[in-house]
This record gives structure tokens, sequence and C-alpha cells, in this order.
């Protein structure tokens, strides 16, 4: 396996895994952030997994239940054949609450023949710090370890408990069932119950994706990422998580391997507007009660990510025992970089305040808190814009005045004028007006290179950065202004390489970056489409999807020589990209690729 071969199921709870020969090599239960179960993706030695196994003769192919987060694995010699739907239950039950236990299922269905397989069920739990012993009982096993602290994992089937545990052959006649649970059962599973389950969680996924707006073209992928996207949100609080994953690296063998499974407000207010966009308004309302939560008083400043929990302080801690995903060390749990300073995240946010308040107009529910949010934004706006920071990219040392940062606090003011606007708070959206055109043109005046004839990464550098293409998205300047086409342009000489981004090119804490950052392909790609070429938009779309894995799914990075991806998977941000890049896309119409075509 050398590409991130793998789907996700989850259920908006937790997530797990599944490699694409059945084995679950990732899984932290009950919640997205608890310790590990199966870690064998960060140790394929001590770092616990659950698989199928067959014969050699075997061959198996993997693809999701259409419009569902329902994973299928078929397996199959020639005559035997059978399948393994991989879920975690997930349903609307009849007060209207929903059902996500913490719970992953198996359900095998008989297809042909008489399929032969064993199983190895190994789970490590809390990261594989200490011992797993895992007992047989007579309804289930349960696995146990007492290292730092006690925890327990259950596993019901309606096969023979001890010829699994034993990795015995097992030869099948019928459908059957696995089920492991966090929670030991009340009630013994049986295989009508898990049938029911099956069935109950694909008319949800059904019913979720139905709502997903349609487009002209790739709807497919649209579709599939929306999906990645809703199993990145955390329903309890209305978190969105970056990735599924902890410290997957961005380049084998090196050090970039950080904890992803937090919300960073940029990336989830960024997933929460493109899934608005789609139709999913639910979901943004949820994220924003998320936020109203976070923020009790008026000035306080927002932290760049919290936990999925509402928790502040997210401690960086490495598993020194875990040998890391091929030999790349080390393995973070936590993520220091929640006490940086990114200057970015308040116009990022007030984006989507404003795109509900639009939606919604003045019903919007809690409409208050988000008015008070808004001028609570603009006041630590104007107090701290001209103030260096961290970036997007999280800069571990150094701060400087990064364009994207200005940009984006550019844009808090100016959502929060037209805020102001829509609520007939008229008297705020002139006072805020003299600070909009201040900061615009600071930018204006110190982003812009008149050497390399683009805006640059940060006030007065040479250095080009991927980050600056969202301008126009932003609409500080607009798709024909000579500047932005210029920029656009000189990135696409410097960044990009065999149809890949480069973030930027200069050195950063841990040396040259190595790897394309997905996202800024993507964004590449747009700025391509904004700017008119929109038949190269097109072949450049084509080509990166190509780089997806067989599920359609993108990590963080993608490698520049062998095209692999990297990094923690799936990641939201590229998933979120891809929508908006598809969108766009699909909006051209056979007018345009005649004039296209003509140039």
């Amino acid at each position: 396996m050398n590409n991130l071969d793998y789907g996700i199921i989850g259920n908006c709870r937790s997530a797990a895994l599944v490699s694409k020969t059945g084995s679950i090599d990732w899984s932290c239960l009950p919640e997205f952030d608890s310790s590990s179960v199966f870690a064998k993706i960060l140790d394929d030695k001590i770092g616990g997994s659950f698989e199928i196994v067959t014969g050699e003769d075997y061959h198996s192919k993997q693809y999701y239940l259409e419009n569902t987060s329902i994973l299928i694995t078929e397996f199959n010699n020639g005559k035997d054949v059978f399948a393994v739907y991989d879920f975690m239950p997930r349903y609307i039950k009849e007060d209207n609450s929903s059902y996500t236990p913490p719970e992953i299922i198996r359900y095998l269905e008989h297809r042909a023949g008489l399929p032969q397989f064993s199983v190895i069920y190994n789970p490590k739990l809390e990261y594989a710090l200490g011992e797993t012993i895992t007992h047989v009982k007579k309804d289930f096993m349960v696995s146990l370890t007492r290292n730092k602290k006690f925890d327990s994992l259950y596993f019901y089937s309606n096969l023979d408990l001890e010829s699994i545990h034993t990795q015995k052959v097992i030869t099948l006649e019928g459908d059957c069932f696995f089920q492991i649970a966090y929670n030991e059962k009340i009630f013994k599973p049986s295989l009508s119950k898990i049938k029911l389950e099956l069935e109950r969680t694909k008319v949800y996924w059904l019913n979720w994706s139905e709502k997903t707006i349609s487009y002209q073209k790739y709807n497919r992928e649209i579709q599939r990422s929306a999906i990645t996207l809703k199993l990145l949100s955390y329903e309890k609080t209305g978190a969105v998580l970056a990735a599924a994953t902890t410290s997957l690296p961005e380049t084998i063998g090196e050090v970039r391997n950080w904890d992803y499974r937090f919300c960073w407000i940029r990336d989830a207010s960024m997933v929460v507007k493109v899934l608005s966009t789609l139709g999913h308004k639910n979901l943004a309302l949820n994220y924003l009660k998320f936020i109203i939560d976070l923020v009790p008083d008026k000035d306080e400043k927002l932290q760049i990510m919290y936990g999925i929990n509402k928790e502040k302080k997210l401690t960086e801690e490495t598993l020194d025992h875990l040998n890391g995903y091929m030999g790349s060390k080390p393995v973070r749990i936590g993520n220091a970089a929640y006490v940086q300073r990114q200057n970015d995240i308040y116009g990022i946010l007030m984006d989507v305040i404003h795109q509900q308040f639009t939606y919604f107009s003045t019903d919007i529910e809690n409409g208050e808190e988000m008015w008070n949010i808004t001028k609570g934004i603009a006041w630590v706006v104007e107090k701290h814009w001209q103030e260096s920071d961290k970036g997007i990219w999280e800069f571990r040392t150094e701060e400087r005045h990064f364009t994207f940062s200005k940009v984006l606090c550019w844009t808090a003011i100016n959502r929060a004028i037209k805020i102001a606007e829509i609520l007939g708070k008229n008297s705020k959206a002139e006072k805020w007006k003299p600070l909009e055109e201040m900061i615009r043109k600071d930018i204006m005046d110190k982003a812009w290179n008149e050497e390399i004839m683009a805006f640059t990464q940060s006030y007065g550098s040479f250095d080009l950065d991927a980050s600056v293409l969202l301008m126009e998205m932003y609409g500080i300047v607009t798709a024909d202004d000579p500047k932005y086409i210029s920029t656009v342009r000189a990135i696409g000489r410097e960044l990009n390489n065999d149809g890949l981004l480069y973030r930027y090119k200069n050195k950063d804490d841990f040396g040259l970056p190595s790897s394309s950052f997905t996202i800024c392909t993507f964004w590449y790609i747009n700025s391509l489409y904004k700017i008119g070429d929109c038949k190269e938009a097109e072949k450049q779309f084509e080509k990166l999807l190509s780089y997806s894995n067989h599920l359609g799914l993108f990590s963080e990075d993608i490698d520049f020589e062998t095209k692999r991806l990297l990094g923690n998977f799936p990641q939201a941000y590229s998933h979120l990209a891809l929508i908006e890049t598809a969108i766009n896309l699909s909006n051209i119409t056979n007018e345009e690729k005649v004039i296209d075509a003509l140039k």
C-alpha cells in the first residue's frame, strides 16, 4: 500500500479508515479525538488492526454504496464471492434525535460459492501504549487495557468467537456480521438487527445526499466530497475537523507530522460555507452555535483552533513508542499551534456569518448573538490588523505581515459592513467604511511588488504564496484586475511543478517544502478559470482528480514525483476546494468552450 488506499466510514461522532483489502487500520473510540483502538496506519507492528484475510487467489475491489458513507469491499476468486459492508450506524430516531453509537459494524454478505477467510482481530487500546488482552466470553469478546487508564472494547458476531479469536479459517455459507462496540450491549446483537442498522444508515445517507444541489458536471465528485466533509463534522457540538487522523507525514521520513483531529476556525468556516452553498444549512447553524459558545465575552479574541468539545488547551505530546507512518516520526497528539495568532481567521469566520445572514436575513436563529460577534470581531480587527502574525501556514517561529492575513482583516470589515446594512444598522456600517478603505490601501501599497509584478507572501517580500490567489474570491480585487492576472501568471511560473503547486518555495521552520499542498492546486485551477483560461483550468482539474485514491478521496499533500497522497486523511481543506472548483468548472457553458477553442 503506497497511496493512502483507504476509505473513511463514520457517523459524525467518530470515524475509521478501512484499507482497500478490508483492514481497519485506524479508529478512535468513542469519539474522533479519543485514543486509538486500531492504529496500524501509524505502526504496522504494534498499532492494532481488524483484518479480513483471504487466500492469494482472491481479488478485492472497493467502492462506496452510491450516495452513502457505507463502504463495500468485495472479495472474489472466480467462484467464491463475498462482500464486506463497513459502516458506523447513523440515523434519525422517532424523537428526531440522531442515533450515533460509538460502534463499527462489518456486515458480510455471501454472494457465491463457499468463500473462505480468517479474521485478525487485534485491537490495541490507548494508542497501543500498554498491553491489550482479549478474552472470549459466552456472548462476546472483550479487550482490556490497564495502562495509564482502564479501557475496554466489546466484539460481537454470529460466527464462532473462538474461531475468530484463534484466526481459524472460516467457510462462509450465509450472511454474517461483526460488531465492535465501545460500550457493552444490553441486548445481544442478531443478524436481523444488524441488517436493520445497515438499512437505516443507508436511508439516512441517501436522504442527506438528496439535499445536495446537483450540477451539470462533476456531480459524483461533488457528492463524494460533500459526504466526506459531513463525516468530518462532529454533531454533538457543531465542530468540524481538519482531518480524521494524526501524524500522517507531509513528506515520508520527515517531521512535519501533526494532529488534525481538531476544529480550526479557518478550515471549519470554509467547509461550512461550501456545504451551505450545496444546500446543507443545518450544518452551518450547528457550527455557528459552536462559535457562539466559544465567544462568551464581547472582546474575547478567538483562538485559531479548539478541541471538538470546545477545549481551549490542546497540549502537544509525542508517542515515542509508535514508529510512525512508514517510519515517519514523531507521532504527535495534541497541537501546539493553538497558541498562535493568525489574523486571517476573523475574516473567514465573518464571511460565513455574512453568508448565513444573506440566506436567512433577520430570521436567523441566534441573530442577536451573531450581531454581537460581528461587532466584537470588527473591534478586534480594528485594534490588531496592523500587527504581524504566524499566517495561514502556521510558521512556528517568525511573525510577519502576511498578505493573506491582511486581506482577511479587510474581509472581516467588508462583511461586517454588509451585515450591518442587512440589519439596518447603517450608522455602524458608515463607521466601519473608513477602516475598510484604510486596510485595503495598506494592502495595495505594501503587498504589491513591482519588480516581480505580483502580490507577494508578505509585505516587502519577493516570495510568492498560493494563498494570495484567494484575493479575488474574497472580493478585494476583481478577476479582470491586471495586478491579479499578473499574480496568477507569476504563481503559475514559480510555484507550479508538473501541474501541482507549492504553497510557497521559501524556507520555513523545517526547511524547504518538498510536497504539494493539495488545496493550493485547486486554488490555482480556480484562478485560471476566473481569469478566463477555462480550457486550461478544466485540463488541470481532470489531471488533479486522477491523483485521488481509488475512492476519489484526497489527503493534505501530494508528492511531486510519485503523485502519491501524503499528510492527514481525508483532508477537509482538499475536499472543500475540490467542490468549489467543480462548481465553477461545471458552470462553463458550451458557448464559452467554443470561444475558448477559437482562441
